[in-house]
Order: C-alpha cells, then structure tokens, then sequence
C-alpha cells in the first residue's frame, strides 16, 4: 500500500507520530509536508494530498491539521478524492467500509498520538464492504465525475 501524508504546521509533531508508527508497522509513505519551523496554508498540502489520491498516484492519504475540517473540505474538492474527518474508532472503521474514504483527516487539537495511531490502524486494516453502501458510494462517484473540470 502506498500511503501520502501532509500536515499544517499545527499538526506537524503529531505526522512525525504518525509517520514514524506508519514505519514501524511496514507502511511506505511519502511526505507532502509541511516540514519542521514552516508556515503553509493547509489548502496547498491538501490539495497534493488529494491530487496524488485523484490521480491514482496513491491508494490512500492522510491529512492532518487543528482539527482536520479544514483539510478534509479541500480534499473533497478534488475529483477522485475522498476525504473523512475521523476522531473516534467508529468513524475511522466506517469511513473505510462504508464510504471507501481514501483520505484521513485528523485534528491534532482534538486527539492525543495514542488515539492517532489506534485510528491510523482501523482505517488501514479496513476495507470498504460494498453491500447496501455500494449504491451510495457509487452515486458519490457519480456525482464527482458530472462535476469534473479538465484543466
């Protein structure tokens, strides 16, 4: 799995966290940033985020940010992405099995690095299940496509 990761300089402690879990348990990923001391507009690392997901670069992406809101609502202005503001167990194993969230937005003011990392693993480990939640994500898709811009 090939797995992208970005951050605003609020949550910059918490991806080293993530980044080093994400090491420890055998998960590649790439650094989008924002690195050590810089300042950056969460819009831009969002939008790299969620470019490299859209394009198929990437199977999945994590953003992190204050509270992740901001990251996940411009993730979800990118075709083909799919973004998911996750705080708790459940939302994190839901955004996966039935939404097929490819992205996990994350607030560092909202969670501590224990529940991050918990987090991080039910959403790896879970798989979108289909089912009734098919025709659902299969309009979302729908949707996406009626609304894309070639540039």
């Amino acid at each position: 799995m090939k797995i992208v990761i970005g951050c605003d300089q609020n949550a910059y402690k918490l991806k080293l966290i993530i980044m080093n879990h994400l090491k420890d348990i055998g998960i590649e990923y790439v650094d989008f940033g924002c690195y050590e001391n810089e300042e950056v507009l969460y819009p831009n690392v969002a939008l790299k985020v969620a470019n490299g997901i859209g394009k198929g670069e990437f199977e999945r992406g994590i953003l992190l940010c204050g509270t992740g809101i901001g990251m996940c609502i411009t993730a979800n202005k990118v075709p083909g992405a799919r973004a998911a503001v996750c705080h708790d167990v459940y939302s994190a194993e839901r955004a996966r099995k039935s939404n097929n969230a490819q992205i996990l937005c994350m607030g560092s003011e909202i969670l501590g690095p224990a529940l991050a990392k918990k987090l991080v693993d039910i959403w790896l480990s879970s798989e979108f299940q289909g089912g009734k939640s098919k025709p659902k994500v299969d309009l979302i898709e729908e949707i996406d496509r009626n609304f894309r811009i070639e540039i």
